[in-house]
């Protein structure tokens, strides 16, 4: 009888989208630097939106690239939209130091940015990550195979992603992401 010291998880997922803000370079006293984000998200029906707010670290490589690029954006306080996913949401409690409420307790929601699907800055798409490529079993095309692996063990994604600009006319155009030096 084999054992397998491999473990499996469970993973929960927020996707979504929402205003990108207050994006930063977060240094704790302890530990390394990393990439941070707030972002806006919408809730509810079309006509009676409210929203949630996350306090998202960016995690992966492809999505701080992006993030870091919109950082000009939300600065010049333009509407920077993102569709997204967001991994192991957690609660972190909290006592305001200022304002109307300051001494009282409050709460953040916490997680993990992990994937970037889409951007629009002031409504315009500026980026597009293409579908990925997958693999499926002998029961049909709408079956699809997973790892049961986390995915920070699984192997690196291939940047197949690229930018969309509009033409004059209005559509869209694939421009692939080296082609394009100052994005937005």
């Amino acid at each position: 009888m084999t054992t397998s010291n491999e473990k499996s998880y469970f993973d929960l997922h927020i996707t979504g989208l929402g205003y990108l803000n207050r994006i930063r370079e977060v240094k704790p006293k302890k530990g390394d630097s990393f990439l941070a984000c707030d972002i806006a998200a919408l809730n509810g029906p079309i006509d009676d939106v409210s929203y949630v707010r996350f306090d998202a670290r960016v995690s992966g490589s492809e999505a701080q690239h992006l993030v870091r690029r919109c950082i000009q954006a939300v600065d010049a306080e333009k509407k920077v939209m993102i569709g997204f996913r967001l991994g192991d949401l957690w609660t972190d409690t909290f006592t305001y130091s200022k304002g109307k409420r300051a001494g009282e307790q409050g709460v953040s929601l916490k997680a993990r940015l992990l994937f970037v699907s889409w951007i629009k800055v002031d409504g315009r798409l500026v980026y597009k990550a293409e579908p990925k490529s997958t693999e499926t079993d002998e029961r049909g095309p709408e079956v699809t195979l997973a790892s049961d692996r986390p995915a920070a063990q699984q192997g690196p994604v291939p940047a197949s992603s690229e930018l969309v600009t509009e033409t004059a006319d209005g559509d869209a155009a694939d421009v692939p992401a080296w082609a394009v030096a100052e994005s937005f």
